[in-house]
């Protein structure tokens, strides 16, 4: 993967990550990452699962601003 296109990822993966965190405050894991997984869906790009449980776990504990790429770092 070219850096323009892993840049072009992490973008992509913090803006769902941003809008997953602002929709799913409180809600389980599971709900979670299924959302992160539609998310990733709809805008072609792919994670694998440990990537999404990494996610969701930040999601759940910080109640608040994730940083995608440090969390998949």
């Amino acid at each position: 993967m070219t850096e323009q296109n892993a840049n072009e990822k992490n973008e992509a993966v913090q803006i769902i990550v941003d809008r997953v965190s602002s929709w799913q405050d409180g809600a389980t894991e599971g709900t979670v990452a299924e959302e992160l997984r539609k998310g990733a869906d709809e805008v072609g790009i792919e994670l694998s699962d440990d990537e999404i449980a990494k996610l969701a776990d930040a999601i759940e504990s910080r109640h608040g601003v994730v940083d995608a790429k440090s969390v998949l770092s």
